[in-house]
């Protein structure tokens, strides 16, 4: 099968990628959001540490609503294309981050305001549960084989990208305004800010043409007729959820120091919020510049390999990346968010060409964003609402590297069950007889 040639496979990958910062980038502008601002905005009945957690609890239904979404959208993406899937996962999150931002509070709406919230937040996570399958697969079913974790490798930048304008736009109100202007308004600009890039996403979108795996089944009427329901039969159950247990350590590590971090920081160690979020962007775009270096290292040394290596540098990492966060000095928490990010990503930089392998195409969008997915909720709904809880009181939390480090080996337990995937020389040539 003929495969897009660089020009053409550049612009795929860019629009991609710059989709999937988008709907990213609306995802974590609530994450930052609850870990300084909602709580006392919209909880303000209760204790600073209850109202705190009750925020991550909102941001946790995010990824609980993720599955939903990944299911829904997997549906259109196996059954109508790969295409549909990417305009309306991005329609339906931009909306929803767009409504985050003209919420009322609970001083104008009471208990209303919350459960508003908790209603926008969801919306959000049905948008962002298909966004990854889809993202991903229009790469790696256009990409050739022997070149397919460096393009996926693209969208996955994507995140760290959606979290650098996320922040960078908070960093700059925190700067620049006062406590109390901050917390009337400027935590509101970065969702309003969503409308704006998700039309921009949208005109890149369509732009993108259907993937030539899609068009093939289309062509032959292969398509699954209930694609959920083909993932769970044959064993593809067991897939589903040793992905899912394999990709929730990219998830813990990310929301720990993206987002319970960010709380525990400036919360208990008194560190100033500026200093935090500064430290926090400088890890994550050490994040994104590596990962298409670490992919190509995917398509030389394979998938699996690369994901054994980064949990295992993760289960290494956790105790000492707790301790350089205690000690509250800029340069040493950097250092251990900056070696924390690296270490998953090794991980992350490959699982955009993993999952999509492990499944036949007629199912592959269902089965690659529920897996994908599911490790959401297992990773970063739970890290966030469970660090918070561990690091009560004024010791080392030395429970949250326990948690971290458990949830590594978990990772690398199901990583190591599941094959390795990447193409052999053969395999390569078949598939593209004249590489790109």
């Amino acid at each position: 099968m003929n495969r897009a040639r660089p020009p053409a496979m550049f612009r795929l990958a860019a629009a991609s990628m710059a989709g999937t910062a988008i709907e990213f980038y609306d995802f974590f502008s609530y994450g930052t959001a609850a870990a300084l601002v909602l709580g006392p905005l919209f909880f303000p009945t209760v204790s600073p540490l209850v109202g705190t957690l009750a925020a991550f609890g909102t941001f946790g239904i995010g990824f609980v609503a993720r599955p939903m979404g990944s299911v829904l959208f997997g549906h259109i993406g196996d059954r109508h294309g790969r295409r549909p899937v990417l305009i309306a996962s991005l329609l339906l999150t931009g909306v929803a981050t767009v409504g985050v931002g003209l919420a009322p509070t609970y001083a104008d709406i009471g208990l209303a305001a919350p459960l508003l919230l908790l209603a926008l937040r969801f919306l959000q996570g049905l948008g962002l549960g298909g966004e990854w399958g889809g993202a991903v697969l229009l790469t790696a079913e256009h990409a050739p084989a022997h070149r397919r974790a460096l393009w996926t490798s693209l969208p996955q930048t994507g995140p760290p990208v959606g979290f650098l304008l996320a922040n960078g736009i908070t960093l700059t109100l925190s700067a620049t305004l006062t406590d109390d202007e901050f917390l009337a308004w400027g935590w509101r600009v970065p969702f309003w800010a969503a409308g704006v890039l998700a039309a921009a996403g949208l005109l890149l979108r369509a732009q993108v043409a259907e993937t030539p795996e899609f068009l093939a089944l289309a062509d032959r009427e292969e398509q699954a007729s209930l694609p959920l329901a083909e993932v769970l039969r044959g064993g593809r159950w067991r897939l589903v959820l040793l992905t899912a247990g394999g990709v929730s350590v990219g998830y813990s590590v990310f929301y720990a120091v993206t987002t319970w971090s960010l709380s525990y920081g400036t919360g208990q160690l008194g560190v100033d919020r500026t200093v935090m979020l500064a430290c926090i962007m400088t890890a994550v775009a050490a994040l994104g510049l590596a990962t298409p270096l670490m992919a190509l290292l995917g398509d030389r040394r394979g998938r699996r390999s690369l994901c054994l290596a980064g949990c295992s540098a993760v289960a290494l990492w956790m105790f000492p990346m707790i301790a350089l966060l205690r000690t509250g000095r800029p340069a040493l928490m950097l250092l251990g968010f900056v070696v924390a990010m690296l270490a998953f990503g090794l991980a992350s930089a490959v699982v955009g060409a993993y999952l999509p392998e492990l499944y036949e195409p007629e199912v592959r969008c269902t089965g690659a964003s529920v897996g994908y997915n599911l490790g959401g909720v297992l990773g970063g709904a739970v890290t966030p609402l469970a660090a918070t809880a561990l690091a009560r009181g004024d010791r080392p939390p030395w429970a949250v590297a326990v948690y971290l480090t458990g949830v590594a080996l978990l990772s690398l337990a199901c990583f190591f069950l599941l094959p390795e995937t990447r193409p052999t020389a053969t395999a390569r040539a078949a598939a593209d007889p004249t590489p790109a």
